[in-house]
Formats: structure tokens, sequence, C-alpha cells
């Protein structure tokens, strides 16, 4: 086991060392200048910490309070060295994080007991510390393994979804893939980025709802047809709702608000602008881009350009004008997607211009 031992007496520091070393099995490591000390508490592992309370520029009680702020020495006894018998020193000390004291002229006995009980101390906080930490290791994985189930669930499901519509395009990957870059063009956090690229395959899973001969129809909706297929949003947000998991919120949140228009004419609620939920706002752009540069059994597909040339002409009327910015800015990374291995089916997407809802 190793102790720091920090006095700016080069003589008062050598002989503590030579105490502590023939009264304890301890390894001192000696430093004069405090700061030099506070450097190598930083790189290395120390058990045991004694500190001169008098020091230049950075005293004991200083110096023990920056020792507590590292990680690894929250716990650690810390002993400050110190002739001073004032109590008010003695408090700031122990507020600082001193866990003991010791006289500058120790007597021998006492010295072989005061460390004996600190390093027993230290044994044990090690033992905590590290039981706490395969605790923490053992809460993570499981965690971990919560989440990948969370994760193949969701995927799977909008596979099902994709199963029952006409196309096998790979549209609902490529939709959780645009909707991630333009989240992440949008500067949100990378939590929040990899959340949306989860939940946004699940934008269109209302439509296991919807009657196969008006989902898989060839040829353009009647307008009956058409109002059966628009329930298909506040289907899904039904069918997601009151889950207590985050991701599934968020893809309920999707699934209701992603055909909302930021002028206000959208379905199913009419939402306009900022109270359109932003994680919806960013998967309608993502979803109407692909549905645009899709083939469809009632349509051809649209050039990249043109789709882009269209997201800008709707830019305050269908779209948020700060994710269409977003987008734009994002638009390399968003044509390499279509060359990407697709990691999920498709499904049809959904446009205000004769596409499918």
């Amino acid at each position: 086991m190793r102790a720091l031992l920090v006095d700016d007496s080069a003589a008062s520091l050598s002989n503590l060392t030579r105490l502590i070393e023939e009264a304890s099995a301890l390894t001192c490591v000696p430093f004069t200048d405090p700061w030099q000390a506070l450097d190598a508490a930083r790189t290395q592992a120390f058990d045991l910490v004694l500190v001169d309370y008098v020091m230049p520029g950075l005293d004991g009680i200083a110096l023990t309070r920056r020792l507590r702020e590292l990680a690894g020495y929250e716990q650690i006894p810390i002993v400050m060295v110190t002739s001073s018998l004032d109590e008010r020193v003695r408090i700031e000390a122990l507020e600082a994080g001193a866990t003991d004291f010791l006289s500058k002229s120790p007597d021998a006995a006492e010295l072989r007991v005061r460390l004996r009980n600190m390093v027993n101390l230290s044994v044990a906080m090690r033992k905590l510390n590290d039981q706490a930490a395969l605790l923490a290791r053992g809460v993570e994985a499981a965690t971990r393994r919560l989440l990948d189930r969370e994760e193949e669930i969701i995927f799977r499901l909008s596979l099902a979804v994709e199963y029952r519509d006409n196309d096998t395009g790979g549209h609902t990957y490529r939709v959780a893939r645009y909707s991630t870059l333009l989240a992440e063009e949008l500067g949100l956090p990378p939590a929040t980025c990899r959340s949306i690229f989860l939940a946004a395959p699940l934008h269109d899973v209302g439509k296991v709802a919807v009657p196969d001969a008006i989902l898989l129809k060839a040829g353009r909706l009647d307008p009956e047809e058409f109002a059966v297929i628009r329930e298909h949003a506040a289907i899904g947000e039904r069918i997601l709702g009151g889950s207590t998991s985050d991701l599934i919120r968020l893809a309920a949140e999707i699934a209701g608000a992603h055909h909302e228009r930021w002028d206000g004419k959208g379905y199913p609620r009419g939402l306009a602008g900022r109270l359109i939920p932003l994680p919806a706002r960013i998967v309608a752009i993502a979803d109407v881009f692909d549905a645009l540069t899709s083939e469809r059994p009632y349509k051809t597909a649209m050039t990249a350009d043109a789709a882009f040339d269209y997201i800008v002409s709707e830019r305050g009327g269908h779209f948020d004008p700060t994710c269409v910015d977003a987008f734009l800015a994002a638009r390399d990374r968003i044509l390499a997607v279509r060359q990407e291995p697709q990691g999920i089916g498709d499904a049809s997407g959904s446009s205000p211009i004769g596409l499918r809802a």
C-alpha cells in the first residue's frame, strides 16, 4: 500500500517518512510541493494521504479540499499533520474532508495505532468501492440488456407493419436514418438522436388498423378511403400511448403528430408551429422525402433534387423552417443513406401531393 506525504519542510518530510515506514508496511511517496502532490494524485492511486497544515501557496486544508474533488479520493483517509490545538482549525479541516489528525512529532506507539487504524479504514473503503463498482457494472449490464430487448421489439413491430404494406424498399429504416441525421444537424443531444432513430420506425404503426382494401389499393384513394387511412395517426398514438417506457412514449408522440403541418392544416389535431412536438416535425420531413423519392405501384419516384425542391417549397407551410434548413445542411449525408444496407423493411410514406397518407 502507498501513502502520499506532503510537507514543505524537507527535514520534517524525511523524518515522517522514516517513522511511517518503520511503523507500518506503507510505501511513502513524499512531496515538498503541494501542487506537485496534487498532480501526482490525479494520475496515481494512493491508499492514505498525510498533509501538513501550514504550507505556503496551498495549505493542508485547501489541499485536502482539492483532493476530495478528485475521482477515487472521495473516501480514502486523509490525515492532517499539525501541532495546532485550535478548535477552529480542526473543524475547518474536518469540513474540508480530513479524516484524522497527527502531531508534528508523533509518539511512536500512537503513530503505529493511528496508522493501523487508517490502513484498516483504507482497506475497508477499497472493498466497499470495489463492491459498489461491481454492483454498478451489473446494473449497467442488466439495463443494457433491457434496452436491447426494447429496441428489438420496436424494430420487429415496425417490420410487422411493413409486411402489411405493398412495398419492401426500406422506408422505415430510411425514415429513421434521415430523422437521426436531421436531429444531429439541429444539435440535439446524442441520446435524443438515438431515441428518435429507434422511435421513428413506428410512425405508421396505426396502419395495422387500416383495411387491406385501402392500404393495398394500387390506384389513388377516393376521399372516403383517404379519410380512413388518415385515422392511422391517431390509432398509432393510441396503440403506443400510456407506456412507462420513455422510448415508446416518444414513438407515440411521433405516430400521433407526424402528419401535422407547421401551418396548422395537418391532421389529426390541426396543430401548428411549435405546438407540434419537435420529434414529429423531424420525422414529417424524413417521411415525406422518402415517400417522394420511392417508387410505388401508384406513382413513380421523384429525383432527389426534385424532392429537395419540394421540401424547400413547403418551408413554413408543411414543414418547420428550422428543420428544413437543417435537412438541407445534411443533404450529402441524407443522399448517402440510400446507399446503405437497409436494416429493416419498408412501409409506404406520406405526401400532401397525391401520395399515400
